[in-house]
């Protein structure tokens, strides 16, 4: 009976899935370049969602249809992800910022938005909620990138955070290469670049972000876009002021992603945590009305480990939204 239960839920959530498989409507940001938009659900304000570094909108699919019932929710692909063309230029946070205004107002979705960011993301609408301040009523920053991060993360594991995130670059490298080569049918490097999209996000979906991820521009994109990260960083730091009296809602990994599964957790790894754990709360002194959430069973991805802790933050957040 709960693998009966098991599999209804998953393809109850993979129906919602083939909603984010097709573009909805592209919007020209400039030059002739279209970006893709997805909104749905009525209301005020509208909520406006960004992913991590290398992901198309689809990375909210499992929240902002809940969101939906509730208000107007947006997701939308970056330059060079998803259904968007990519640019000339990498997607930093400046740039995605611009994009997305001109993404909104081309769309004739107005605000006042409540912005939700995870990762790169959360970077990303911070610097469109400083750009935009009369138009921005709340955040959400699940685990969203700081400025300092890289640096503080660095020391306080000895050097090794960049030494993974060199990896990181190698391995962006590594599928980019693959990619305009042609990966082979379900061959290793396929495995390695791209994992099993079908199987973990149904055929629809799936096959959606099989096929963007078998093209050479999204490896570009996505290489150009982490090797510019500490460009967005500096964007970010030189706006960086409080936000006022705007309700943010803080939302942090109770998982490391660095952890050795099965092991008792290291002591290095707990300082390392510990200080992830401080950086986040460091968005909390930007609001007056603000609070940071641990988020139990979470990961980096908290919309994919834990969507229903998202989707109440989100919730919470539209409460307290001023009129």
């Amino acid at each position: 009976m709960k693998a009966v239960l098991m599999v209804l839920a998953l393809s109850s959530g993979w129906a919602a899935a083939s909603e984010f498989a097709v573009p909805h409507t592209l919007v020209d940001v400039g030059g002739g370049r279209k970006m893709n938009l997805y909104c749905s659900g009525a209301g005020a304000p509208t909520v406006v969602f960004d992913g991590p570094a290398g992901d198309a909108g689809w990375a909210w699919y499992q929240v902002q249809p809940e969101v939906a019932k509730h208000t107007r929710a947006c997701i939308f692909d970056r330059a060079g992800f998803g259904f968007s063309d990519p640019s000339a230029q990498p997607n930093t946070a400046e740039s995605v910022a611009a994009d997305l205004h001109r993404l909104l107002q081309g769309a004739g979705e107005k605000g006042p938005y409540v912005l939700v960011g995870n990762s790169l993301g959360g970077a990303n609408l911070q610097v469109y909620a400083y750009r935009y301040p009369q138009s921005v009523k709340g955040l959400v920053l699940a685990e969203a990138q700081h400025e300092d991060e890289t640096e503080r993360l660095d020391r306080v594991s000895g050097g090794k955070i960049k030494q993974i995130y060199a990896m990181y670059a190698g391995q962006n490298q590594y599928c980019l290469d693959a990619a305009e080569q042609g990966f082979a049918k379900d061959s290793e490097k396929q495995t390695q670049c791209i994992g099993e999209p079908l199987t973990n996000y149904g055929a629809k979906l799936g096959a959606a972000i099989l096929a963007a991820e078998l093209k050479p521009s999204y490896w570009r994109t996505k290489s150009a876009e982490y090797d510019a990260m500490s460009t967005s960083d500096e964007q970010l730091r030189k706006l960086r002021r409080p936000f006022g009296d705007i309700p943010v809602l803080v939302l942090t990994r109770s998982l490391s992603p660095y952890a050795v599964p099965g092991q008792p957790q290291s002591a290095a790894n707990k300082a390392f945590e510990d200080e992830n754990v401080l950086i986040q709360k460091e968005y909390t002194k930007l609001s007056t009305r603000s609070s940071q959430r641990i988020i139990p069973g979470a990961g980096h991805a908290i919309q994919a480990d834990k969507p229903e802790a998202v989707v109440a933050a989100v919730l919470e957040v539209l409460k307290q939204v001023k009129p």
